[in-house]
């Protein structure tokens, strides 16, 4: 987005496509769902159509010499909601089969281990992705990269093919109205839901702001000077190394220290930047992003499987959709502040909305 000329306000918009706009969809798929016993095959339409968007950011960057960098914008805009939603969609399922496939004990142990295969894998894509990205020419090395990216992901699905549901969850809904009905209930008796949803709204901005620091890094050093890539490989780093710490800490830590911490070192991120505007860490900011990407992945499955149980698990996995609001909303907020009055403001507010996730932290009260 950014080498096609993409503008703050537009990478915000795209952000927000991609961070927590498309996961506010799961409030529209979880009702559906949630009428079939079985959800494999729901998983596997999202899983789908991000191979089709995958290969179709490949095809467009092929092409993209032939277009104006407006077309490419929208195409980019076109391809990756593709992508983003399709990806909401698959988790609605994805949700419901895990809470049914790993056992409450060894969720944390999960979790811990599957973010740092998950991270292992990544670095190693990484490294692989930067020499196919230094072998070519933009945009050519990002073609190989999307089409190498669609065709992994093709290969991954092959274990989802394979998955035998065994447990049968169904909550019958039977329409847009006995869903609101059903969510206010759920809303009004489950307290701890409720500041769940307001935990997701304000520590959920902090998944969406290392695409500005990479902005930022470009505003001061120069598109030439900035390697994305290398900033993904620190960031991979930080995710690996907390997968792994947690993993073998696994039957020792709560959730609620976890969600502390995680909380504190967003909010000193943007810290590296306003107390050293002219030659930031950025190494260690992205480190830290690292960090904080994997104790809120960790956090949120655990917390969400923790407060639903089998049969209504599916329709949790949508009413988290709501809490995808605000940081849906912030990116491309934070855009406009940015344009309109620089990185010091969009910096404050942010610190700001991360500063109130304590008050949510304290009221969910997580017990495991």
């Amino acid at each position: 987005m950014i080498d096609s000329g993409g503008s703050a306000l537009q990478i915000g918009i795209l952000s927000a496509i991609m961070v927590g706009g498309a996961n506010f969809s799961q409030v529209f798929y979880a009702p559906f769902i949630s009428n079939f016993k079985f959800k494999r095959k729901f998983l596997l339409i999202g899983i789908n159509s991000r191979i089709v968007a995958l290969l179709g950011m490949a095809l467009l960057l092929f092409y993209s010499g032939e277009l104006e960098n407006k077309t490419v914008i929208w195409l980019i805009f076109l391809l990756i909601s593709f992508f983003s939603f399709g990806g909401a969609y698959a988790n609605v399922s994805y949700t419901d089969i895990l809470g049914k496939s790993v056992l409450k004990d060894s969720r944390k142990s999960f979790f811990s281990i599957r973010q740092v295969l998950n991270g292992a894998i990544l670095f190693l894509s990484a490294l692989a992705a930067k020499q196919v990205l230094s072998a070519s020419q933009y945009p050519e090395n990002y073609a190989f990269a999307f089409l190498i990216a669609c065709g992994a992901l093709l290969l991954a699905s092959a274990g989802f093919w394979n998955i035998k549901e065994v447990v049968p969850s169904k909550l019958p809904v039977k329409n847009a109205s006995a869903f609101i009905h059903w969510m206010k209930n759920e809303l009004s008796g489950n307290l701890r839901l409720k500041y769940f949803l307001g935990f997701v709204n304000t520590m959920g901005v902090s998944i969406s702001v290392l695409p500005f620091m990479i902005l930022y890094a470009k505003n001061i050093a120069g598109e030439a000077e900035v390697n994305a890539g290398l900033f993904l490989v620190f960031k991979i780093i930080g995710s690996v190394a907390t997968g792994l710490i947690l993993f073998l800490l696994a039957k020792k830590y709560q959730y609620r220290y976890l969600l502390y911490g995680s909380s504190l070192l967003a909010f000193i991120l943007p810290l590296f930047i306003l107390m050293s505007p002219e030659s930031p860490a950025f190494p260690v900011i992205f480190i830290i992003g690292g960090v904080i990407f994997t104790i809120y992945n960790i956090t949120m499955n655990g917390i969400l499987l923790e407060l639903s149980g089998t049969e209504n698990r599916t329709l949790y996995a949508g009413i988290t959709g709501t809490g995808n609001i605000f940081p849906a909303l912030f990116p491309v907020v934070g855009g406009w502040i940015i344009q309109q009055f620089g990185f010091t403001p969009f910096f404050l507010l942010y610190m700001l909305i991360i500063a109130a996730s304590g008050y949510f932290i304290y009221k969910i009260n997580c017990l495991k």
